[in-house]
């Protein structure tokens, strides 16, 4: 099968088992190592051979009709949501108006949040929209390239050592506006597959790399683009929780609510909540 997630240190220890032939009756996996703006127009492309991808849920309405979102594996919790960072300390968001703000993706939830946060805080909007690999964003912020930046994943850690400061946490505003957690990243798979088989491998997954995680630190650090090791464990701890093992009723509470309030602002086409349940 051929399954496609980010080289993050979440997605390789969650995967990790599953890749390595350490779950019971899983097949072989072939691994395509990809930034999220890459799996989310794969996905929607309607062109891609890939079974399982890792997606912003922010992209799941428009591969909902040929492909399933598994109820484990994924990114969504509280305390973890994206940030935006100048390079100046600033307080208030109308600094952002007719600025340039750099992005991860187009179809990343961090970008559906922040239409949604800026909608209600920035007059007259933002102004051009970059996208670049969020690796490149803070780096871009400090140099001046940019006025703001989007950032996401260990950024949240680190960004202190671009002398960068945080206008807005996302997540924040979205948990106190909402009660909810913020739905970040998605496992999608196939209809066509054994879709039960496939999410139940992937608990397996999930449960080996909470129970042995020594094992996947070799593989977790070769793909944390030279990452320090201790800022890859918080990484690991901050995304991989319990809804990584099962999102739950408030994980789809939470799912939901994103998509319709974007879709009641024309951001994204509306969904069938029934394609939103699990069919395995």
């Amino acid at each position: 099968m051929k399954i496609a997630f980010s080289p993050c240190p979440n997605d390789t220890f969650v995967f990790h088992a599953l890749t390595h032939g350490l779950v019971p009756g899983a097949p072989e996996f072939e691994v395509m190592y990809a930034d999220i703006d890459i799996t989310n127009n794969l996905a929607a492309s309607g062109d891609s051979d890939l079974d399982v991808l890792k997606i912003s849920y922010a992209a799941l309405p428009w591969v909902l009709k040929d492909y399933a979102l598994l109820p484990c594996g994924g990114a969504l919790g509280r305390g973890c949501g994206p940030l935006v960072l100048t390079k100046d300390k600033l307080e208030d968001a109308s600094y952002l108006s007719g600025k340039r703000v750099a992005v991860p993706s187009e179809r990343s939830t961090a970008y559906l949040l922040f239409r949604l946060w800026a909608a209600q805080n920035v007059p007259g909007g933002v102004g051009e929209i970059i996208v670049m690999p969020f690796h490149e964003i803070m780096p871009a912020v400090r140099d001046g390239k940019i006025d703001a930046g989007l950032v996401i994943h260990e950024a949240r850690f680190t960004y202190q050592n671009y002398d960068l400061s945080m206008l807005v946490d996302l997540g924040s505003w979205w948990e106190s506006d909402t009660g909810l957690p913020i739905p970040l990243g998605a496992i999608i798979a196939r209809r066509s597959l054994d879709l039960g088989t496939l999410s139940s491998w992937i608990e397996q997954s999930v449960e080996y790399a909470w129970k042995h995680p020594e094992a996947s630190k070799d593989y977790v650090m070769q793909h944390a683009q030279e990452m320090d090791p201790s800022v890859a464990q918080q990484h690991i701890n901050l995304y991989v929780n319990d809804f990584t093992g099962n999102l739950g009723s408030s994980g789809y509470a939470a799912i939901s609510t994103l998509l319709n309030r974007a879709a009641d602002e024309g951001l994204v086409p509306a969904i069938d909540p029934a394609l939103l349940e699990f069919p395995g």
